[in-house]
């Protein structure tokens, strides 16, 4: 039976997700970082696993404004605003140049990419690594919706939320064709369905 993943709707379930990618693992910073950036700029996970450095990074290794991607799926051109991860991704790079000076024979600051797989620098963090990542943290939380869309379903819905149900907006981000997709990708439609029926005056 195909596991459904699902948006994390509960701020406490968010924060205990965010602090066991964070301490439950000797690559922690790294799946943290992964997670907080899937969620504000909203990638599927493979075209977030493949971003480099450059991508993100200017020549002086400031965080870019906007990184620009092409989304593997459709083909469509995306422009990442990478504001609200600043501080993330500027704490991760120390981290990641820390962990090399301790650790010399792992080239994973040297790498290209900018989720490296810390077995194999030379190649990025691969989806089934990090299913296996959150699908861990899940059991630990016995949250069983947990999955590699949790961060995009997560940051779509929570635009979703903050900006008054601006599901055009969320549309966009997502890169999705119609409203009706992005309220089915977030499990919204039958609420949607409920809540317009709610403000209907049927006499």
């Amino acid at each position: 039976m195909k596991e459904i993943v699902k948006p994390i709707k509960d701020s406490w379930i968010l924060k205990s997700v965010q602090k066991h990618l964070l301490e439950d693992f000797d690559t922690g910073r790294r799946n943290y970082t992964i997670f907080q950036v899937g969620k504000a700029i909203m990638l599927r996970v493979s075209d977030v696993l493949k971003l480099e450095k450059e991508d993100v990074f200017d020549e002086r290794g400031r965080v870019k404004r906007n990184a620009y991607t092409i989304d593997k799926k459709t083909g469509k051109r995306n422009i990442l605003y990478l504001k609200p991860v600043e501080r993330d991704l500027e704490d991760y790079i120390i981290w990641l140049e820390e962990y090399q000076r301790e650790h010399p024979s792992c080239n994973v600051h040297s790498s290209k990419w900018l989720f490296p797989s810390f077995t194999r620098p030379n190649k990025h963090i691969d989806g089934k690594r990090y299913y296996m990542i959150m699908h861990k943290v899940g059991e630990t939380l016995n949250v069983n919706y947990l999955g590699t869309h949790t961060m995009r379903k997560t940051g779509a819905y929570l635009v979703y939320e903050q900006t008054g149900h601006n599901i055009a907006l969320v549309m966009k981000l997502l890169n999705h064709s119609s409203e009706q997709m992005t309220l089915a990708y977030l499990g919204l439609d039958q609420d949607y369905r409920e809540n317009t029926l709610d403000t209907i005056n049927f006499g």
